[in-house]
């Protein structure tokens, strides 16, 4: 196809009138991009949620096991010089 051609099938299709939507078609996409968002909304709360759980739940394990300090030895050092 040459590009006026193109050209004149674009405008053809932007010149005819829209096909007419169905009723209730807005209000249902609004009822569900609403309940898209409160989904979305809730479980991302819940993420940050389990999130600082989970920091509070080390937070509170290394402050008790204190993994950083070296454990006490389980034999006896060798005598020497004795």
């Amino acid at each position: 196809m040459a590009r006026t051609s193109r050209e004149a099938a674009v405008r053809r299709l932007l010149a005819r009138a829209l096909p007419p939507v169905p009723p209730g078609l807005h209000a249902e996409a609004v009822r569900r991009g609403a309940r898209l968002l409160r989904r979305r909304t809730l479980a991302r709360r819940a993420m940050w949620l389990l999130l600082c759980a989970a920091a509070v739940a080390f937070t509170v394990w290394a402050l008790t096991a204190r993994p950083w300090v070296e454990p006490p030895s389980e034999t006896t050092p060798p005598l020497t010089g004795w």
